[in-house]
């Protein structure tokens, strides 16, 4: 009588189990938990996707109640357990790992069950009791993980960028809120990690903020057009099989009513289920953006490096002590961090790239992964950037005297001198400087090749920083 009251059995296709009673998943889920021990990374560490599963059956199951194949009340009872998960409820009730098998089934079913039992206290009825609402019958009814779990990976995707946005959009002012700062610091240009030819620090900073607009454009634009378009309603390989003919319009109805999305179906839901195109387009703009962090935190390192013997024209925020070998070393730990994260989207990306690839006929069984890795990317980059910006960005100060210094130290400038003495004489001239560690404007100087005045005039900023005005 006291294991009746712990625990209740339950029965599946392989025989029957006992679960515990304060467990709200079942027999399946228990399944999954015992089969799939792979990453320590489990479903309730992505309460996003939970929350856009819930929308998903919450859709499904008003489509069937409008086809009068539910019954009001068990209706009510799946929206209202559909509404406590999206509220963020139950959490501890999704412990199955993201990594399993079965194309998502596992996951599905983990949604399915929790449901039920909710709904069924919700009824008056205790855990397990199916034979008043059902996982499959009622719960997954006009549905098969080949629709419903896409369709809840593109939604949470939807949202998760929805998130992510403001972020971005955050680090780009930053930027150039720091290009401003640095309008008027002239520094040198480098190509090759080769002296160039002068530009402002503000300049470089403000490449930085345009660079990272770009992206911003096309995740505002291209996510939402690519993932939108859902196959819900295809159920097991698109051909909509077990279902009415107005069923996958009118959950999409309400699907989009629910998320506040404006959702459609897709063109072709054979296409939609079995090809995985729109992931593999929204992991490689994560992938760009993270390119692009990257190297602009390798460009911090360098421009930061020394501060002795390197560039030394940036200075990093002091956020730890750098060795446990060398007293007052302090290490650039935020941008390298931020390209430690970075490696690992770009990682995501070519497992991404191999799962989608991966499909076979009429299904992608390798789905799991391809959500896994877009979750797991996007939160790392949101935290990531959220880390930049806060921590080295907007604390970034500028070393303004030693930029101009090596300004005019530098064997570079030499090119703003080119149009007026000529490629041999600067040649010779840069050749000569390097050789004998001279100045170069102490030997125009001491050459005469130049008037003083317009020397100056030709090293002004308004003259090295810009495309010269034609007379004419």
């Amino acid at each position: 009588m006291e294991q009746m009251n712990i625990t209740r059995l339950e029965k599946d296709l392989l025989g029957s189990r006992l679960v515990s009673n304060e467990s709200y998943y079942g027999i399946q889920t228990l399944r999954a938990i015992e089969n799939f021990q792979l990453t320590h990374h489990q479903l309730s560490h992505f309460p996003m996707f939970i929350r856009a599963f819930a929308m998903v059956k919450w859709a499904c199951a008003e489509a069937n109640y409008q086809l009068q194949h539910l019954s009001q009340e068990k209706f009510e009872s799946i929206q209202y357990a559909c509404q406590k998960l999206i509220a963020g409820e139950y959490l501890s009730e999704f412990p199955i790992d993201m990594m399993q098998g079965g194309a998502g089934t596992s996951t599905n079913m983990n949604v399915n069950e929790v449901i039920a039992n909710i709904a069924l206290e919700y009824l008056g009825h205790e855990k397990g009791q199916y034979q008043y609402l059902h996982p499959n019958n009622d719960v997954n009814m006009s549905q098969s993980t080949n629709d419903v779990y896409p369709t809840a990976i593109r939604l949470a995707l939807l949202f998760y960028v929805d998130d992510f946005i403001p972020h971005l959009q955050n680090l780009i002012v930053s930027f150039q809120q720091k290009s401003l700062e640095f309008a008027d610091i002239l520094k040198m240009g480098r190509t090759q990690l080769q002296d160039a030819v002068p530009m402002t620090l503000g300049q470089e900073f403000a490449a930085f903020s345009h660079t990272l607009k770009k992206d911003l454009l096309h995740i505002q634009t291209l996510v939402p057009q690519t993932l939108h378009a859902m196959n819900l309603g295809g159920t097991a390989i698109g051909t909509g099989i077990n279902t009415e003919a107005d069923y996958a319009k009118f959950a999409i109805e309400h699907l989009s009513r629910i998320s506040a999305k404006k959702l459609t179906l897709a063109d072709d839901l054979i296409e939609a289920t079995s090809d995985m195109g729109d992931f593999v387009l929204l992991s490689s703009l994560l992938k760009r953006s993270a390119t692009k962090l990257s190297k602009i935190s390798n460009d911090l390192r360098l421009l930061s490096s020394g501060p002795r013997t390197g560039i030394n024209e940036l200075q990093l925020e002091a956020r730890q002590p750098g060795s446990s070998i060398m007293p007052g070393k302090v290490n650039p730990v935020i941008p390298e961090a931020m390209n430690i994260s970075c490696f690992h989207i770009m990682s995501n990306d070519l497992a991404i790239t191999l799962a989608a690839e991966a499909g076979q006929l009429q299904l992608n069984a390798m789905e799991p992964l391809i959500a896994f890795k877009l979750f797991e990317s996007l939160n790392l980059l949101q935290n990531a950037v959220i880390m930049f910006k806060e921590k080295c960005i907007d604390t970034v100060q500028a070393n303004a005297e030693h930029c101009t210094t090596q300004v005019y130290q530098s064997i570079g400038i030499i090119t703003a001198l080119n149009p007026y003495l000529g490629y041999e004489t600067t040649t010779r001239l840069a050749k000569a400087a390097f050789e004998e560690h001279k100045n170069i404007l102490d030997m125009i100087r001491a050459e005469q090749l130049l008037p003083e005045q317009q020397l100056q005039e030709i090293l002004s900023p308004r003259q090295m920083l810009h495309p010269h005005q034609s007379a004419s």
